[in-house]
């Protein structure tokens, strides 16, 4: 039978020996013996030289003249597939360059996205590239179009730096001058304050309430999940009374995070003969003020203490100085006064810091999600570190108000970790461009559904003693 092992140089070297065994068979014919000896000799090497020969004929025909070792040993050259290498781009696209393997050649393209008001999903572990090949393009080419920005630097100030660089480069694109602007607790000398309850901004008690929310889900994360539960409820709904009660206060002149954290403390007495002087917080406060009159003081202490405990985790000079000024406002994509805003977080602090920026972030939404102003990219970096409730509504409904949204995430099961599996799932399937590093698990696998097939060759060989088949498909 064929066998995959034998070569054409054992072949030839058993033709090429029988063949010169053949012809020296010559010279026993003209040895100096008897003919009966010239005879045996003759005969003998002619028979071993035309064996040879046959061996070596039977050698060759049994020789598969199809590969079956392929040098291209992790089906590279198989898996390649024509990608784009023109540059498509408009005045909103992001377009980042690219190589790509195909027919042995390593090729230049464009990864052209053409629409990021759809919003951009950047995945990969860490040491990926996200930041470098990625965020770094976002924010560089927004602003030479004329961009507002707000930008989320987890690890301050790595992409700060690129925007005020990139931003002193191209302030002469802006039609109207564009300001920048840094939020960072952990060096007083290079951040601006910033109230972000500020009562401008602040229309009705559901601003209140989300704003509540926001704060407190941030700072206990566990809370998302079990959003509805009486204990959890009603910290929220005792902290929304607290800030608009301040927000009504002489209109909003200490309606801060800061006086918010400090009326919470006062004794009951104090704090709920108060909060009753605002008619529209009624029905907020009306079951802790009857478990107060009623002394059921344990049932009171489990509604209030937990925002209480929570809230006074922020209380710190450098958050109150930060949180009680105002400096500039949260709408950054004003016509009128275009921002770029940083956002610097800090890992080892990331559950204080984290439920601030978080509240800073949801203000900043609301205020950029709106018709009739400038385009804005809204850059979030490691976006699970900080809790924004309802981001799923905006990836949805931005892009008609020219919001680009980009999302940077390790891996999915981080996400699902942080926001729960709802709304990880929404986020993850709404939005509209997806760019991925090194991924595994779940994440991989969602991945890979998303994609394109392509057809790929494939042989397979079948030997048995009368015949050799290759199938291909």
């Amino acid at each position: 039978k064929k066998d995959e092992k034998l070569n054409h140089r054992t072949a030839s070297a058993y033709i090429l020996m029988g063949l010169l065994v053949y012809f020296i068979s010559y010279f026993g014919l003209v040895l100096t013996a008897p003919v009966t000896v010239k005879a045996a000799v003759y005969i003998g090497l002619t028979s071993v030289g035309f064996l040879l020969f046959l061996s070596g004929g039977v050698l060759l025909s049994r020789i598969i003249k199809k590969k079956l070792n392929s040098k291209d040993i992790f089906n590279k050259e198989n898996e390649t597939f024509p990608q784009v290498e023109r540059l498509l781009e408009n005045e909103y696209s992001v377009n980042l360059p690219a190589e790509f393997y195909l027919k042995a050649k390593l090729r230049k393209s464009w990864i052209n996205i053409i629409n990021p008001f759809r919003s951009l999903l950047v995945c990969g572990s860490p040491g990926a590239g996200k930041s470098w090949f990625v965020i770094r393009h976002v924010i560089t080419q927004h602003i030479r179009k004329g961009f507002s920005m707000f930008v989320y630097d987890f690890k301050f100030d790595d992409l700060s730096i690129i925007v005020y660089n990139t931003w002193l480069k191209n302030r002469h694109r802006y039609e109207v001058p564009a300001e920048f602007y840094v939020i960072n607790f952990d060096d007083l000398s290079r951040t601006h304050r910033c109230n972000p309850l500020d009562p401008s901004g602040m229309l009705d008690i559901t601003d209140a309430a989300e704003s509540a929310r926001t704060i407190l889900m941030g700072l206990n994360r566990e809370w998302i999940r079990r959003q509805g539960d009486f204990f959890v409820e009603s910290p929220i709904n005792f902290l929304t009374a607290v800030i608009w009660f301040l927000r009504r206060y002489r209109d909003g002149e200490f309606c801060t995070l800061p006086h918010v954290i400090e009326l919470m403390q006062a004794d009951y007495d104090s704090l709920f003969t108060l909060l009753r002087t605002e008619k529209e917080i009624d029905v907020l406060i009306n079951p802790f003020v009857n478990a107060y009159l009623n002394d059921v003081m344990e049932q009171l202490e489990g509604q209030i203490a937990a925002a209480k405990v929570a809230m006074a985790r922020l209380s710190s000079p450098q958050l109150y100085y930060v949180l009680s000024g105002n400096d500039f406002t949260l709408d950054i994509n004003d016509p009128e006064k275009p921002k770029l805003v940083c956002m610097g977080n800090n890992p080892q602090k990331i559950q204080i810091y984290g439920a601030v920026l978080s509240l800073y972030v949801n203000r900043l939404i609301k205020l950029v999600n709106k018709k009739g102003k400038l385009k804005s990219s809204l850059v979030f970096d490691e976006f699970p570190t900080i809790y924004l409730n309802n981001m799923d509504s905006l990836v949805a409904t931005a892009r008609s108000n020219k919001v680009a949204t980009c999302l940077g995430i390790q891996d999915f099961s981080q996400l699902r970790k942080d926001y729960g599996r709802e709304q990880a799932d929404v986020i993850m399937n709404i939005v509209g461009n997806i760019i991925s590093g090194q991924v595994m698990g779940d994440t991989a696998k969602q991945l890979s559904e998303r994609f394109g097939r392509i057809m790929q060759d494939r042989e397979s060989l079948s030997i048995n003693r009368q015949d050799t088949s290759i199938s291909r498909s």
